[in-house]
């Protein structure tokens, strides 16, 4: 798996040489895209041989404040349409360049093999449910949803002793997997993934309880001076991307 991004203490320090290089474009993206993003890069870098593509993921929120602390990214993939509006409105994205590439889809996942996952509200009022994890709402788009959820049903109050906070949501992932707990709000990117796709159980959450996670792409100020950036950012509707976020389960804009 793509791993997260942690904070650049250096990034400053690579700026003139990043802007600078030719043939390279480095993609910060919404932790929900980690395995998708490997299938979207070698897609792109077989349409345009003479560019490389890299990429890191972690929570949009915290990708926001890399960015807008000096992490030498070019495009960023947000799991929302309102981390790359921060972005920009902080200085650190062009706003005219942002368009919407996919809506994600959230889905309750279990590896434990007798868990009824009849409903939302059936597996937070097991009894046997002791912990289900979560992203952090406040960075992660897809915890965001999840809390939305639990908030409509009038589940808040039943879940909240339950609740694993996880930075991202793969970190959220990585706790249900690992056994750590008994489900968890994932993306379902994440579960159709060939790594995982015949791993546990999973269901997916009514789209009607929980706003659309339009997910945006957005050059960031650095970015502007790399034509490569606007070459990622067409790849993202050209219909070889369009269906391989399909096949992760995105629906389309």
């Amino acid at each position: 798996m793509r791993r997260t991004v942690l904070v650049l203490g250096i990034a400053s320090l690579l700026l003139v040489g990043r802007a600078a290089a030719a043939g390279h474009v480095a993609v910060a993206a919404a932790a929900n895209m980690a395995y998708a993003l490997d299938a979207l890069d070698q897609a792109f870098m077989q349409a345009n041989p003479d560019i490389t593509a890299t990429s890191e993921t972690g929570a949009s929120g915290t990708l926001v404040a890399q960015i807008l602390h000096g992490a030498p990214y070019d495009v960023f993939l947000s799991a929302d349409l309102d981390f790359p509006r921060k972005l920009a409105q902080g200085g650190g994205a062009d706003a005219s360049t942002q368009v919407t590439y996919a809506i994600g889809r959230l889905v309750l996942w279990t590896t434990r093999p007798t868990l009824d996952l009849a409903s939302v509200a059936a597996v937070m009022r097991d009894g046997s449910v002791q912990k289900v994890s979560i992203a952090n709402p406040n960075a992660a788009p897809y915890g965001r949803a999840a809390e939305e959820v639990l908030v409509r049903l009038g589940l808040a109050a039943v879940a909240k002793p339950k609740l694993v906070y996880g930075e991202n949501i793969t970190q959220t992932f990585q706790y249900v997997a690992s056994g750590n707990v008994d489900a968890g709000f994932v993306a379902l990117s994440l579960v159709l993934s060939p790594q995982l796709k015949d791993k546990g159980r999973y269901l997916e959450v009514p789209s009607n309880l929980y706003a659309p996670i339009a997910q945006a792409a957005v050059i960031t100020t650095l970015g502007t001076a790399n034509p490569a950036s606007r070459r990622y950012l067409d790849f993202l509707r050209s219909p070889d991307a369009r269906a391989i976020l399909t096949r992760f389960g995105y629906r389309l804009p």
